[in-house]
């Protein structure tokens, strides 16, 4: 039998604090690409930085549990990264965060064994597109964009990526179209766009495919679209056929819907919350990773 794909996701975590609840879930697009990737076949790996506190450790031993490769983890001093979510029937609200430590560039020696992995997975929350000509250079990359869709930014990423997909829960079909048809056009393989109840579309080299989305009573809907974004790439991976693999994802995201927290591990909320930011001030403030020296 040939091995499994094999996927290293690096940059971003949070624990995702439900204060009504007094419960946190392991959580960031990272963290969640690693285990759903996991979930749908694949040997994942995260390369990411955390605290030796009760949200870094939640986020280790989960990762454990899962399957997933942590030699890659960092255990750093300060405040493991977390973000603070409500629940507005069903549907997730993000209040406000703080990164901490969870913004890191890529060590030598991640570099090195970039060229062990078919895919590295990042995105736009992981402040690390200074160095993905470094990561595309010795293997495919996917990146997820979430809800930028400025078209500077695609051109700048697209030509890096294998996979790039984006958040487009308020687009129309015409608009979700456009988006991912521009940035196939600006150099990505492939380009999805996932719109929520709406389903997704999947641009790419054998054209334009659509799937609706399964029909569930969502408990909680935070990492849905993390869980479609990971299973299309292992089936892009693996070489299915998107009208497979689209079915595929589409029924993993469902069943996401279907637990608390992106992929459950819930555990009693032990972080300070005194220096949460607002998500404007965390945008408008965080640095992006050390950018790489000229080669």
């Amino acid at each position: 039998m040939p091995r499994p794909v094999r996927i290293l996701a690096f940059g971003d975590n949070v624990v995702d604090c439900y204060r009504d609840q007094n419960v946190m879930y392991p959580g960031g697009n990272c963290v969640n690409h690693a285990v759903f990737a996991r979930r749908a076949g694949a040997e994942t790996a995260y390369a990411g930085a955390v605290c030796d506190d009760a949200a870094g450790r939640l986020i280790r031993q989960s990762l454990i549990d899962e399957g997933v490769d942590v030699s890659f983890l960092r255990m750093e001093q300060g405040q493991t990264a977390y973000c603070v979510i409500e629940n507005q029937d069903g549907d997730r609200v993000f209040v406000g965060a703080n990164l901490s430590v969870s913004i890191i560039a890529p060590r030598a020696s991640d570099l090195a064994r970039l060229q062990d992995f078919d895919a590295v997975h990042t995105g736009r929350s992981s402040h690390v597109d200074a160095w993905l000509p470094h990561f595309s250079g010795k293997t495919r990359v996917s990146y997820d964009f979430a809800t930028i869709h400025d078209a500077d930014r695609i051109a700048q990423v697209a030509p890096h990526c294998f996979l790039l997909a984006f958040s487009g829960g308020g687009l129309s079909r015409d608009e979700a179209l456009s988006l991912a048809s521009l940035a196939h056009a600006q150099g990505a393989t492939w380009s999805l766009v996932t719109r929520g109840q709406e389903g997704a579309l999947l641009v790419g080299p054998r054209g334009v495919h659509e799937e609706p989305a399964q029909p569930v009573e969502a408990i909680d809907t935070l990492g849905a679209g993390d869980t479609f974004i990971a299973s299309v790439l292992v089936g892009l991976l693996e070489e299915r056929q998107p009208r497979e693999l689209l079915s595929r994802a589409a029924q993993a995201a469902a069943q996401t819907c279907l637990m608390r927290g992106a992929f459950g591990h819930g555990a009693p909320m032990a972080i300070d919350l005194s220096n949460m930011m607002s998500l404007e001030e965390i945008y408008r403030t965080t640095r992006p990773a050390a950018v790489p020296a000229e080669t």
